[in-house]
């Protein structure tokens, strides 16, 4: 595989600051710095991730072009994200992107988050084949996605209110679980009896996801329960989210077994940070074998923001001449189209 195109990514979206570098396709490196200052408030601050952003950015940078053994004159092209996101940490990221490709005389792309995270599927074997459905679930968006090709996407449903992501986190607080609350609860969960409690899956029309109900419902009846016993939830810990997290994943499923059988796509994808949640990826793979689909799922390091799928999209519009101009700017409500 030619080493064509050379390209250096950065992700900045919310609180994970990632540099990565593709190179014809290989991935050569890809390094993220988290920020721990959030967890201290339950949740991220939007000033105090452009900030670090600001810290992080040129080490991440420089030691992604180290690993991957190339400096920033050998590249041919400089990717950033350009939303969805949080609007003060894309406008770090983009400006270091959009300077660093101006110095160099580099052409500049500016990625839909939502399509990276989509097309991370690439940066490994085995690979899904156009078309197929995708299943993108994070802490911001749930998104049933018909990918036609790297360009072509349709959303074909989506959340009204709370993401899946969200959802975790929330009902996570309110069992009093560290943040970021998903992993806590789905470690808790994995330990739990998911019929001993029971929630409302949200039933939408169309392809479309409801989250806000099951928040509402667990906070009613933990309130209920504590007031009988105040230690109902440290006795019940981890059948509760063990409930919870089979709640969000029969939700999830429910909309995406249709959108399955209505599209006639037997290959199935699942993007995005709750790809990580070992009760989705359990309850996916058991559907699948029932169904007759064909299941990909990037790797741990993809699923979660990172910069190398921002990379691979990059490519993909490399290789279609879709570049930015230095006129181009962040917008924190990007759709996917």
């Amino acid at each position: 595989m030619s080493d064509f195109p050379r390209i250096l990514a950065l992700e900045s979206s919310c609180d994970d600051t990632g540099a990565a570098v593709l190179a014809g396709g290989r991935l050569l490196s890809n390094v993220v710095a988290t920020q721990k200052v959030h967890e201290q408030y339950g949740g991220v601050v939007p000033e105090l991730a452009s900030r670090a952003h600001q810290q992080h950015l040129l080490p991440v940078v420089t030691a992604a072009l180290r690993e991957a053994g190339l400096t920033k004159n050998d590249l041919d092209a400089v990717a950033v994200t350009q939303g969805p996101g949080l609007l003060g940490s894309l406008l770090v990221g983009g400006m270091f992107a959009k300077t660093l490709a101006l110095a160099l005389g580099k052409p500049l792309i500016m990625v839909n988050h939502m399509r990276a995270h989509i097309l991370a599927h690439f940066l490994g074997d085995p690979v899904p084949t156009f078309p197929f459905l995708c299943l993108t679930v994070s802490g911001g968006h749930t998104q049933l996605v018909v990918v036609r090709s790297a360009p072509d996407m349709e959303v074909i449903g989506q959340t009204i209110d709370d993401a899946a992501g969200e959802a975790f986190d929330k009902t996570a607080k309110l069992l009093g679980l560290p943040y970021p609350g998903g992993p806590h609860l789905d470690r808790l969960a994995q330990q739990g009896d998911p019929r001993r409690f029971t929630f409302p899956v949200g039933t939408m029309a169309g392809y479309d996801f409801s989250f806000s109900g099951l928040k509402t419902a667990v906070l009613y009846f933990l309130k209920k329960e504590t007031a009988r016993n105040p230690d109902f939830v440290a006795e019940n810990l981890a059948d509760l989210c063990a409930g919870i997290q089979h709640t969000v994943v029969a939700t999830l499923l429910r909309q995406l077994r249709r959108a399955a059988a209505d599209t006639g796509l037997t290959q199935v994808a699942l993007a995005g940070g709750v790809a990580a949640n070992s009760g989705l990826r359990a309850a996916l793979h058991a559907e699948a074998a029932a169904q007759g689909w064909q299941v990909f799922i990037p790797a741990l390091a993809f699923c979660t923001d990172n910069a190398a799928m921002v990379a691979q999209a990059a490519h993909f519009q490399f290789l279609a001449g879709d570049f930015a101009t230095q006129l181009a700017s962040p917008d924190p409500r990007l759709k996917l189209r």
